[in-house]
């Protein structure tokens, strides 16, 4: 491959904290830069509908899936307003192999009959590569903006070398980067999201391996005594872990930016990460993901998550609403708290904010005794809190924007008025 000296020359140097090396190799050609350049996220004016589209839009496009005929579901997703998507770029099937060989084709087994939320119903196989080429042109076609993610997982392809690569997350990037970039592909691309709820809620085994091995800060001292240790705030939870994680993402963002001037940089964080411990400094935007279900109070909603076919979901689903209409009050103020601080943060960082996930349950489906009551109206209520604030520019409606939840996707009025007023 013609880059393949450039990637096996970047490599993950571990001294305690990773640094990445950035000199040299990462230094930018003005002449690979197309002169289309795309409409960054910090500099959109007015807040995007975005949809999380995952990675769903691939392992369902196959006969009987949802996501079967792509001109058809973006044209829908644009009737219902929409006019962005976040989506696994699946960096990690288009990089290629360790000896540099690149794999075009890759088998994602399902291995059990339970529902799936997001992902393939069935065994399939799927084209990145191919499917990148065809699917980004017809977002552009109509008018939806993308945003490039990755949740770096396997999907029962047996694949597992990049996964367990030290620079394995730097690796991909550049490599599917440079392939849409040669294919002029990156004009309609306004950020791209390295890692989806960093640090652990992603398939980058190494990355959670290196988090583990600092999970006694003492021990990591015995087993690394060359280390350098950074100062440590020991009242940010593990401050070595923290540490690490955030540096590693500032070297990787600057290492992509020196390759990709043009492109606008950032991670996902699941709510669970405190912000305090966010380093934002080399971060083009906050995309903070919080829902009403991290309240840890909402009945039944774990039970139901779990898509047990055993139980009465009628009788959860009645519960869960009668706690809602009887705690609504607080937990709205919890979650308007929560809102209020990604902005503040996403300010004192002179950066834009957003929510490509949210905001009332993390797992929700089609069901004969469950409905989407609640999902829309923890919409109505968080979306509008999001609109006080002037940096929030990236908003989703829910996480289940996406064909298969037929229940929430064919309410096209309910969609189209949420997300007009998204837009305004």
């Amino acid at each position: 491959m013609e880059r393949r000296s450039f990637i096996k020359n970047t490599s993950v140097v571990l001294a305690g904290v990773s640094t990445l090396t950035t000199a040299g190799a990462f230094g930018c050609r003005k002449d690979e830069i197309r002169q289309s350049i795309p409409l960054t996220i910090s500099k959109t004016e007015k807040p995007l509908a975005i949809a999380m589209w995952d990675f769903s839009w691939i392992l369902r496009h196959h006969r009987y899936g949802e996501f079967e005929n792509w001109e058809q579901v973006l044209s829908e997703l644009a009737e219902r307003g929409y006019n962005a998507i976040r989506m696994d770029a699946m960096p990690h099937f288009v990089v290629s192999a360790q000896e540099g060989k690149i794999i075009n084709e890759f088998r994602s087994v399902k291995e059990d009959w339970k529902p799936s939320l997001w992902g393939n119903d069935y065994t399939m196989s799927f084209r990145p590569r191919e499917a990148l080429l065809e699917f980004l042109p017809l977002c552009k076609k109509y008018g939806i903006k993308v945003g490039l993610s990755t949740w770096f997982a396997p999907h029962n392809t047996g694949r597992t070398d990049i996964f367990n690569e030290e620079g394995g997350l730097l690796r991909a990037w550049s490599e599917t980067l440079y392939f849409l970039r040669d294919n002029n592909l990156l004009d309609n691309v306004v950020y791209v999201d390295i890692l989806n709820e960093y640090p652990v809620n992603h398939g980058y085994d190494w990355l959670k391996k290196e988090l583990n091995k600092r999970s006694d800060i003492q021990q990591f001292k015995i087993d690394n005594p060359e280390a350098h240790m950074p100062d440590l705030d020991a009242s940010k939870g593990n401050a070595l872990q923290v540490a690490f994680h955030n540096q590693l993402m500032k070297d990787t963002i600057m290492a992509l930016k020196g390759k990709f001037p043009e492109l606008e940089f950032f991670t996902s964080y699941d709510s669970g990460v405190p912000l305090e411990d966010i380093d934002l400094s080399e971060q083009a935007a906050l995309d903070y993901h919080v829902w009403f279900h991290h309240t840890g109070k909402i009945l039944n909603i774990d039970k139901i998550g779990n898509r047990d076919q055993s139980q009465n979901l009628g009788i959860l689903n009645k519960d869960l609403y009668s706690y809602w209409t009887d705690n609504k009050v607080q937990l709205i103020n919890w979650v308007e708290d929560r809102i209020d601080n990604i902005a503040l943060k996403a300010a004192k960082n002179n950066i834009v904010c957003g929510n490509t996930e949210g905001w009332g349950p993390i797992g929700w489906y089609d069901h004969p005794e469950l409905d989407w009551r609640w999902t829309k109206e923890s919409a109505d209520i968080c979306v509008d809190l999001a609109l006080k604030h002037d940096n929030y520019k990236f908003i989703c409606t829910s996480n289940f924007t996406h064909p298969q939840f037929k229940g929430i996707w064919e309410d096209v009025a309910w969609h189209r008025q949420i997300t007009n007023r998204i837009k305004k």
